[in-house]
């Protein structure tokens, strides 16, 4: 519901008088000092002047995702006077939800790439296509690498993940641009991964390290499993997909071993931590993983990397020791820079996972706390959602969702609410939730960039 502020009201009426303000309420004194040194009377505040003093609340979102994009529009949505301006360092987004479908044939990047336009247009959010080097928390502002300042009165930081490069002796992020992809960025290094298993020969193995938790989108690496098999099962029936897992369990496990039997057979295979799965090492020279119990040549090697927040946080001191992002779990505001808020995948929130469909409820939450903030009005109690599908056939499909509360300042789910997909599902719900998706990801795109 919009607000009616008081800076709406001095729009529709047009008029202060000089005893309004004199009780200093709208921020104007009854004196003021002309360029010649003379002190006058003021016989009003003028209007001009309280315009200038509300377009002085800056708002700067830095990372153009699932969680940046939503919480910059929407914050325009809540009050349009705020000045909002959305930093990324790519002049598109390319969506990592439905990427796994790259990597099977069915979807091209073109599908999953998006740009700003429609946003900044509809919205009135200004796009600054520039990467940020520096936070100064005292000062209020961050500073691209091109040398341009940004001033705010709050920040977003939305950064997304980076990875932990040194966890495997012989990894690097040289070998993942070149020899091992992890593609959990999508764009080049998916692309980079789908040329890969093209030039696969029939009969060789695609090796995939999924990583420990936490990570974006856990049930990720079992989805991307499914999908390169898909493709196998079409192009290359004598290939395998093998799962060299850091965990004993994963996200929707069941549901996946049931989808990769059904359509698979045995061309999928997932080795748990306790079984050999955990690894000490690469070759990149011999496309060989070393492992705790065993060593494992491939012909294509997918590393899904260890991962702590983008490194833009790390710069700007917002993490913790667990590489993640300590935050008021209300409104998302930083407990180690007051006026910062980190969302997304970055931040720590509660039992909500690493997803962009959580990203963009964050996203919304925070707007409206900022908003709140920026008008001196009280920050309402929120709730939050995450759903999450995936699809591992063409016509086969299944789902998590859970709507989340503050529970003694900490995100829990909601007993009783969301859940998962049935494991005796029938064909036609396992098909109707592939359309689902497909539904979901053309909606929530449609909120983000329009």
């Amino acid at each position: 519901m919009s607000k009616f502020t008081r800076r709406k009201f001095i729009q529709t009426t047009g008029i202060v008088s000089a005893a309004t303000a004199a009780t200093g309420i709208i921020g104007c004194a009854t004196k003021a000092t002309t360029t010649s040194g003379k002190t006058e009377t003021a016989k009003a505040a003028p209007r001009k002047k309280i315009i200038r003093h509300y377009d002085k609340r800056r708002v700067v979102v830095i990372g153009g995702g699932y969680g940046g994009a939503i919480t910059a529009k929407y914050i325009k949505l809540e009050d349009p006077s705020v000045e909002v301006k959305l930093i990324d360092q790519n002049a598109n987004y390319v969506s990592c939800p439905l990427s796994n479908e790259v990597l099977s044939g069915d979807r091209d990047i073109k599908s999953l790439t998006f740009g700003y336009s429609k946003m900044s247009k509809n919205h009135g959010v200004e796009f600054v296509h520039n990467k940020i080097v520096e936070i100064n928390a005292a000062k209020r502002y961050v500073k691209g690498k091109d040398g341009s300042t940004y001033y705010f009165d709050k920040l977003v930081v939305s950064p997304g993940v980076s990875f932990k490069w040194d966890a495997f002796d012989g990894y690097s992020e040289a070998v993942a641009n070149k020899e091992m992809p992890h593609a959990w960025k999508a764009g080049p290094q998916t692309s980079l991964l789908r040329k890969q298993l093209l030039a696969m020969k029939d009969g060789g193995v695609c090796y995939i390290s999924a990583p420990p938790n936490p990570f974006r989108c856990p049930p990720g690496p079992y989805e991307r499993a499914a999908q390169i098999a898909m493709y196998f099962k079409h192009h290359k029936p004598k290939s395998k997909v093998i799962i060299l897992d850091t965990k004993d369990r994963f996200s929707k496990q069941g549901l996946f071993k049931q989808g990769w039997a059904q359509h698979y057979g045995d061309m999928v295979e997932w080795v748990s931590g306790a079984e050999g799965g955990i690894l000490e090492g690469v070759d990149s020279k011999n496309m060989t993983l070393i492992g705790e119990v065993d060593e494992y040549k491939g012909d294509v090697i997918n590393i899904i990397p260890p991962q702590m927040a983008g490194h833009i946080a790390h710069v700007a001191g917002l993490t913790d020791d667990s590489g993640w992002c300590p935050v008021d779990q209300k409104t998302f505001e930083s407990t180690i820079h007051r006026d910062i808020h980190v969302i997304g995948d970055a931040c720590k929130a509660g039992k909500m996972p690493k997803s962009g469909y959580a990203a963009n409820s964050q996203g919304k939450v925070c707007a409206k706390a900022i908003v709140a903030h920026l008008n001196g009005t009280s920050v309402e109690e929120p709730s939050y959602v995450n759903t999450c599908y995936s699809i591992v056939a063409h016509d086969h499909g299944f789902s998590v969702a859970a709507v989340y509360q503050l529970q003694d300042g900490v995100i829990l789910p909601v007993k009783g609410a969301g859940g998962l997909s049935p494991m005796d599902a029938s064909k036609r719900v396992r098909a109707n939730e592939v359309q689902y998706a497909l539904g979901w990801y053309k909606n929530i795109t449609s909120d983000m960039f329009n």
